[in-house]
């Protein structure tokens, strides 16, 4: 084994690592915004229920979530962008293409929360 392989991969390790911190921080502070405790970004499914009560969505549509992801991910995405005043679109692109960055925006930014009522 070369050296220079294994440095790649710890380089690798090290911006993954990078990029997940910087998730569940923004969606830490997401969760502020919104009223609700940041802890809660890193408990997995819990994460889920918050976000649901986030968008004002019932417990469940955490079956789309866990039964035919994408889908429910792509509508959640959705309505949480218009929860933080941003179009669908962002939420789609938030989704699939800018995650890394619209996550971060929406709670670092100047979005702020506005609970849509949809039940």
């Amino acid at each position: 084994m070369e050296n220079g392989s294994a440095g790649g991969g710890i380089v690798t390790m090290i911006v993954y690592i990078a990029i997940i911190v910087a998730m569940v921080a923004a969606q830490w502070k997401i969760f502020e915004k919104a009223g609700k405790p940041g802890w809660a970004a890193i408990i997995p499914v819990y994460n889920l229920v918050i976000l649901l009560e986030i968008i004002d969505r019932p417990l469940w549509w955490l079956l789309l979530v866990l039964c035919i992801g994408p889908v429910g991910m792509i509508l959640i995405a959705m309505d949480l962008a218009e929860n933080f005043g941003k179009s669908k679109g962002w939420g789609i692109g938030m989704l699939f293409f800018l995650g890394i960055v619209g996550y971060p925006i929406l709670g670092f930014g100047d979005a702020q929360y506005t609970k849509i009522s949809r039940q």
